[in-house]
């Protein structure tokens, strides 16, 4: 299962694979958004820089005097304008998805203030493909493994749910009634789940 979520500049993507064996953990990638819009107009600087290398973001203090306040942070991995979707998600959600395939639970969880990126980042845009997210990739991603997968010892069953965490309550966006809150239950079989959460059998990513 890969669950998706968004939490709807700097974005925040915490990445976990459940996969000890291999020693995979929760690794935390952070994608830095250039200037736009108002913020152009109002002749804003920008003061966040990274470097994908050292994995290390620096945020400027300016100061009268000269010297450097320069606050630096390191996380497992780093981006910025000059990354593309289709490079965000092949380095950071790629090895999931796949995992995923494979039988392991994965999730990419995306966070982030109003106007730091999520959406683009996790959705992106349909058209043209080289702006589609993490998301829209996934489905690519699922589909084309599984149709280049030997059909004679596997089979594949996936199932789709969409549900909305907000202000610590959960909708299910695909029921009728999307007011309807649900309602989080937990037993020794199947772990954490939301009870009565809409699911459709998909074929396709276009579904």
């Amino acid at each position: 299962m890969v669950s998706f979520k968004t939490a709807g500049g700097v974005v925040v993507s915490g990445v976990r694979m459940d996969r000890a064996a291999s020693g995979e953990t929760v690794k935390v990638v952070v994608r830095c958004r250039p200037l736009f819009g108002k913020e152009l107009s109002e002749g804003r600087v920008a003061i966040v820089t990274t470097d994908s290398l050292s994995g290390e973001i620096k945020i400027d203090t300016p100061s009268d005097d000269g010297a450097d306040r320069a606050k630096r942070f390191t996380f497992d991995s780093v981006y910025d304008a000059r990354n593309s979707q289709r490079e965000i998600y092949e380095q950071t959600a790629l090895p999931i998805v796949r995992a995923a395939i494979e039988g392991y639970n994965g999730t990419v969880f995306c966070y982030g203030q109003t106007g730091t990126g999520k959406t683009h980042t996790m959705e992106g845009s349909l058209d043209p493909v080289s702006e589609r997210g993490i998301i829209p990739n996934a489905f690519d991603t699922v589909f084309a493994d599984i149709d280049a997968t030997d059909s004679s010892n596997k089979t594949f069953l996936v199932r789709a749910s969409f549900l909305e965490i907000y202000n610590e309550n959960v909708r299910d966006l695909l029921a009728k009634d999307q007011t309807q809150i649900c309602q989080l239950k937990e037993t020794s079989d199947r772990g954490v789940y939301v009870n009565g959460l809409t699911t459709f059998v998909v074929k396709s990513s276009a579904e």
